[in-house]
């Protein structure tokens, strides 16, 4: 369908959106695990959360479950 040009930038734009959401994805998993505003059982929903619904887990824990971590460092 498409070729050439488009169709590598193409190819790219969507590899580099699919590995930034990847990375995004490792990342919050991550800071829900060390998360230090977060009891274990809370860590522990948050981790199964993201694990189940990958990017979109993601992105619920990152507007949702984050902003708790600012209180804990402080």
């Amino acid at each position: 369908m498409f070729t050439g040009l488009i169709g590598l930038l193409l190819i790219a734009l969507i590899g580099g959106l699919g590995f930034a959401a990847c990375v995004f994805w490792i990342w919050m998993l991550i800071h829900a695990i060390t998360n230090k505003g977060l009891d274990s059982i809370e860590k522990l929903i948050w981790v199964i959360v993201i694990l189940c619904l990958h990017f979109v887990g993601g992105l619920i824990y990152f507007l949702i479950g984050r902003p708790k971590a600012a209180g804990a460092y402080s």
